[in-house]
């Protein structure tokens, strides 16, 4: 069974994705007690997320009508598969969250973001040079940063308990 998205429909799921970052970190970060730096970290990371939701609702807002009803040309329905693959495992929706220390949190952290990179990279498929493909670049570029971030807050941490 093949599934089409239009346009409007990608960039609805994209700034869900974006959402669910906000309140992921947002959540950790009011679940992190007596530690500020752990805390301020989340909470940059949770305002870099608004910033994307930003970015894709600006895109969304620029389609056209017919770009809001034309489906997405995918004639091996594989791109479009694929993206209804990442639904069914749950890209989209909240993680459960453990909070029994900062290193699980930055661990299911660094899961989210990988999941955010694969769908963005499948959706980049969709989306047009004149309709801001560019931009979807350069986010997959600043979730790549957040997995580095995270990573390197992760080992900081396991260095500092070893």
């Amino acid at each position: 069974m093949s599934f089409e998205f239009n346009a409007d429909e990608v960039f609805e799921m994209a700034e869900q994705i974006e959402r669910n970052g906000v309140e992921f970190y947002r959540n950790a970060a009011d679940a992190v007690t007596g530690d500020t730096d752990g805390r301020s970290f989340l909470i940059r990371l949770a305002e870099m997320e608004e910033d994307h939701e930003n970015t894709f609702s600006e895109m969304r807002a620029s389609l056209t009508d017919q770009q809001r009803v034309a489906t997405v040309g995918d004639p091996d329905t594989d791109a479009l598969g694929y993206l209804r693959s990442l639904a069914d495992t749950r890209v989209f929706f909240q993680k459960e969250l453990d909070t029994s220390s900062m290193e699980e949190i930055l661990k299911t952290a660094i899961t989210i973001e990988k999941d955010s990179i694969a769908f963005y990279l499948g959706m980049r498929d969709f989306v047009s040079a004149k309709r801001g493909k560019e931009k979807i670049d350069e986010i997959i570029r600043e979730e790549m940063d957040h997995i580095r971030l995270l990573s390197h807050e992760l080992m900081a941490r396991k260095t500092e308990k070893g």
